[in-house]
């Protein structure tokens, strides 16, 4: 007994110490590894427990990125397979140098020049410690040339379209957050992401149908862009204007209403735009810090009078295009939340030379608007009224060399190849007989190199009624006995790889009853059914699926509203 004693009063506090070595070693752990590509790079988001500790290396023949993560263990499946990067091929893990390191190898497509940083904790508690690596997509030589592009002094180019006067205006369309940002979460844990990306898609396609205007997308799918990125990419495309989407999130379900912000230096003047603020701040940190803007003038006097005069004129300029949109939202029967433009300090508005605007489409934690802003006919509404202001905004200041600025004024086009009288006439929004007329054109046969007149168009800008083809919505699968990825892809016309990125799924290996969420084509989406159950009317099964009585009734071919327990109804889309 006495010797029993002994032996624990020895070995316990071995066996403790030796406990607490065991942790102190691997004190971090890898808790998962997400990646988003998009069209410039390859973003790699690697999830610890606490701070990343590590250093890496590259190595040729074949490319590779080492990361070595000191005190680290693994708490995620390896080896990942990437299939929708065109940089990344594999991520794996490898002998570490040492006891106390965790060896990440990614086996690159070609060389790329890897940028890492780290990332705290955001502040709801949605993300714990990152380690971001970002893989650019262009070559080295690439990106090592950028930088003395913007070296050299600023110029107003004009293209031959400038000069004739019938260049087109172009407004960047900004789809709020993206990849690894989902933005703010409805109750029914539908992601803002996915909302200002349907929506910004929509205003896009009725801008393009426009004469003498063209859209430009800062994100066209599931990926994060920085924010003052977004910025950069209307610059680089010359954009007239910035609208970026959002949808609006609180902290309790009851606010809701739509909301146009517009940059003002000074602290946000309510609460709800000291909210957004924090929240944009949340995005920041999700995706890392931007880049500040360069200054091309040695003279700092000089540059910041120059940033404040363009300021100004931004700010203005926002707030008349601001007045435009909450009106016609007003118009469209779209509740806002407040009736005049809201001063905010964000960052995708804060474009010196790019007069800019923040719409909040809806509060998607209030449960009602949530439905609404994933509604097709919601969000057409929302699209219609977005783009009739821009026009209004526009027909009033027009931008010098542009097609609206010379409106009602006669203007010349050089026929090019595979242009025809219909899509010239479609351009200018005119009618070809209307361009016969003013050319005594005889026939509809045109020559490559023939000059025509372009009669001047008189009134309003018309904007022409069109259905966006592109629409998503994300929906709940549940795995069935005998399912496997390849075959629930296959159904709902979807990839592999998109139900695993979007799942965070580490195998290919699926539980039955498991529950997916998959971002489908709405024409793609398997026809719904619903069994009538003892107690059920059409209103209350309207209300579950979100759509109309009056579509149901449509759909079924009803001629009255008396249903039989289990009869079959199909369920329209919205």
């Amino acid at each position: 007994m006495l010797k029993s004693r002994l032996l624990r009063a020895v070995f316990l506090p071995f066996l403790f110490a030796l406990s607490v070595l065991s942790n102190f070693a691997f004190a971090n752990a890898l808790e998962g590894i997400r990646v988003w590509p998009s069209p410039d790079e390859t973003r790699i988001v690697i999830d610890l427990k606490s701070e990343a500790e590590y250093s890496y290396f590259t190595l040729s023949g074949p490319s590779r990125l080492v990361v070595d993560l000191k005190q680290t263990s693994l708490s995620t499946k390896l080896p990942i397979n990437i299939s929708d990067s065109p940089v990344l091929k594999k991520i794996r893990k490898s002998s570490p140098p040492n006891k106390g390191t965790y060896r990440l190898v990614f086996e690159l497509k070609r060389k790329s020049t890897p940028q890492l940083f780290k990332l705290a904790p955001t502040p709801g508690g949605q993300y714990g410690h990152r380690l971001v690596i970002d893989l650019p997509h262009g070559s080295q030589k690439e990106t090592a040339s950028e930088p003395a592009k913007s070296t050299s002094p600023a110029t107003v180019s004009r293209d031959a379209s400038q000069l004739l006067g019938t260049a087109d205006i172009v407004v960047a369309i900004d789809a709020g957050h993206g990849g690894e940002d989902p933005g703010s979460i409805g109750p029914s844990k539908r992601y803002e992401k996915h909302a200002t990306l349907a929506i910004s898609k929509k205003i896009a396609a009725q801008i393009n149908a426009t004469p003498g205007m063209k859209a430009v997308l800062t994100r066209s799918g599931d990926y994060f862009v920085n924010l003052n990125k977004r910025s950069s990419i209307a610059r680089k495309n010359k954009a007239h204007f910035l609208i970026s989407i959002h949808a609006d999130g609180f902290r309790t379900p009851q606010p809701k209403g739509g909301s146009v912000f517009v940059l003002n230096t000074r602290r946000a003047n309510t609460e709800i735009a000291r909210w957004v603020e924090n929240h944009e701040q949340q995005s920041q940190l999700l995706g890392g810090a931007g880049d500040v803007l360069a200054k091309n003038t040695n003279d700092k006097n000089v540059s910041q009078t120059l940033l404040d005069l363009q300021f100004s004129h931004s700010q203005k300029e926002g707030y008349k295009a601001a007045t435009k949109i909450l009106s016609e939202m007003t118009r469209a029967g779209i509740h806002l939340h407040k009736t005049k433009p809201v001063n905010a300090s964000l960052a995708v508005l804060k474009s010196p030379d790019i007069p800019s605007v923040l719409v909040e489409t809806g509060f998607i934690t209030n449960p009602t608007e949530e439905r609404l802003l994933f509604q097709r006919s919601h969000q057409d509404k929302l699209a219609r009224s977005v783009t009739k202001a821009i026009v209004q905004y526009f027909e009033e200041n027009p931008p010098e060399g542009t097609l609206f600025a010379n409106r009602g004024k006669s203007i010349k086009h050089k026929v090019s190849r595979g242009e025809s009288l219909s899509v010239i006439a479609k351009k200018y929004g005119t009618s070809t007989k209307s361009i016969m007329q003013a050319n005594k054109l005889k026939s509809s046969s045109l020559a490559i190199g023939q000059v025509l007149t372009i009669p001047g168009a008189s009134g309003s800008v018309s904007i022409p009624t069109i259905k966006n083809p592109v629409e998503t919505e994300t929906i709940t699968h549940v795995v069935q006995r005998g399912e496997y990825l390849g075959k629930i892809a296959s159904k709902y016309k979807v990839s592999v790889t998109s139900i695993k990125r979007e799942n965070n799924l580490r195998s290919d290996t699926l539980k039955l009853g498991k529950k997916l969420k998959i971002t489908v084509s709405k024409k793609d989406q398997p026809l719904r059914k619903h069994k009538v159950q003892r107690g059920e009317f059409l209103g209350k099964i309207a209300s579950k699926y979100g759509v109309s009585v009056s579509a149901i009734r449509k759909a079924n071919n009803l001629r009255s509203d008396q249903l039989a327990v289990g009869q079959v109804l199909i369920i329209p889309r919205n």
